[in-house]
């Protein structure tokens, strides 16, 4: 008997030791969150931010242990080549300095992320003209590295660019690029938006900050676990099958499924992440404002992933002369080019390339004649052409092979009347219902002022109450979620 309880013991610490350090898994809620914050609260004002980054190390090392020397090291470096530049007058010096971080985040970028995809393209060239293959070991990618790449590369151009002085201390530098609530899946936070917040949070750090941040993390957490992995367990067992033989209608479920969940699950994490900072005195900018409402891709993107699109905006459209260049074919050139980047950055594949690619090719068009076109069919065709063009788009993100994304589109778009082989039941009908009614709730006025009201409204203590009572339902429900449903995925690990 005794041998027995030991044996179970053992498989369920081995479970346990396994779990993925994420804000929607049990030992995260259950564990890694009430120790960190019960430390936070209870230790003297001097300590607080060597807290944070002791926890941030350890819930990186958790799930990749041997990424975090990688993370250490580099950052070790750019905080002294910073520094160097900082203290340089010299131009020219400064350049180098500037190029030298940039390459080097750059270089472990490519190196962990791309290499692989560079390499296949190679092989499959040579093996055209009959040479041989380059031996090659595939990489693990480290997770959150496309995130944590741009925020070091914000540090040492905002630095160069006289927009903030360096960090004076290098653990504060650590802290601002390991901080845990944003490490893996954002918001993308500029330095200076983050860099004095690090050295002084008294202002913010509040019992009503306390406490709006905990609503805004079961919020996210509800988001996540409630409708993004209901919608993501449809849309997996749609896509793992044989597109030859879906029908029309299994297509566009398994794409709508798709369209709801890397929203519900993109922006939950993204108001975990700030609900988390807020609990603790950070104010993080929004990174998701109700995208799928747009009338216009250009609007989508103002509203999709806010923290890409102003890093991308800032450091890469900008340079490139963005609006002020002088001629509209440049124009078009640098809109499409931010966005090739753009899909490169989210993944290493031609499917993510050309989803890019897609996306500002309507960019382009809008430009030119489609958001005339937009303005004469009025708000609700326009959103419904929007929403069409994103939900095809997606198409592209979640299918590898792009072969098999046009296979999967000639499916959508082809009257097939192979028998229905999965089963929509009534639960996956419910939680379509619920993802169209938040994914819209803003749609009209109403639905906006309430948002408004629950993210960024002032709180009586009768509505703390009663938000309370709520979050509090909404947490227990999606612990229980967790446990029992057994489907809880981590789709950031391709970023």
């Amino acid at each position: 008997m005794e041998w027995v309880f030991n044996k179970e013991f053992i498989y369920l610490a081995i479970l346990f030791l396994r779990e993925r350090m994420v804000f929607s898994s049990i030992i995260f809620l259950l564990y890694f969150l009430p120790a960190f914050l019960l430390t936070y609260y209870l230790i003297d004002k001097r300590y607080k931010n060597i807290a944070i980054l002791a926890f941030s190390i350890f819930f990186y090392s958790w799930g990749a242990p041997k990424f975090i020397f990688v993370i250490l090291g580099t950052t070790l470096i750019d905080f002294f080549l910073v520094r160097l530049m900082a203290e340089t007058s010299t131009r020219l010096r400064r350049r180098i300095l500037l190029t030298i971080s940039v390459s080097l985040n750059l270089g472990l970028l490519f190196y962990f992320k791309y290499s692989n995809f560079f390499i296949e393209n190679v092989n499959g060239l040579l093996s055209v003209f009959g040479s041989k293959h380059i031996n090659w070991t595939k990489l693990v990618l480290p997770i959150g590295i496309s995130f944590y790449t741009f925020e070091t590369i914000t540090y040492v151009v905002d630095v160069y660019r006289g927009v903030h002085k360096p960090l004076k201390n290098f653990w504060d530098y650590q802290l601002y690029i390991i901080l845990f609530p944003k490490l893996i899946a954002g918001p993308i936070i500029r330095y200076h938006d983050l860099a004095d917040q690090i050295t002084d949070r008294s202002a913010n750090e509040t019992v009503d900050n306390r406490l709006t941040g905990f609503y805004r993390f079961v919020i996210g957490l509800a988001k996540k676990v409630l409708i993004a992995n209901h919608m993501g367990l449809l849309a997996d067992s749609v896509f793992a099958g044989d597109y030859s033989q879906l029908n029309t209608y299994s297509a566009w479920m398994g794409i709508l499924a798709y369209t709801f969940q890397i929203y519900f699950d993109f922006s939950g994490y993204s108001d975990m992440a700030i609900g988390i900072g807020k609990m603790i005195g950070f104010r993080f900018p929004e990174n998701f404002d109700n995208p799928y409402v747009s009338r216009s891709i250009t609007e989508f993107w103002r509203r999709w992933h806010i923290s890409l699109g102003s890093w991308m905006r800032n450091y890469l459209y900008i340079p490139l002369g963005g609006n002020k260049v002088g001629s509209k074919r440049r124009l078009y050139f640098n809109l499409w080019f931010v966005f090739l980047a753009s899909g490169l950055w989210h993944g290493a594949s031609w499917s993510f390339i050309l989803w890019g690619a897609y996306h500002g090719l309507f960019l382009v068009l809008e430009r030119i004649f489609l958001l005339k076109f937009y303005e004469r069919i009025g708000k609700f065709l326009s959103t419904l052409f929007t929403f069409l063009v994103v939900l095809i788009g997606w198409v592209f993100f979640r299918v590898e092979r792009v072969a098999d994304a046009f296979a999967y589109l000639k499916k959508m778009f082809s009257v097939s009347l192979y028998k229905n082989t999965f089963n929509f039941n009534t639960e996956y009908y419910v939680f379509l219902g619920l993802a169209l009614v938040f994914a819209f709730f803003t749609y009209g006025s109403k639905g906006r002022k309430i948002m408004e009201g629950v993210y960024f409204g002032n709180y009586s203590l009768k509505k703390h109450f009663a938000m309370t009572l709520v979050v509090v339902l909404l947490f227990i429900i999606s612990v229980s979620s967790i446990t029992s449903f057994g489907f809880n995925p981590f789709i950031y690990f391709r970023f």
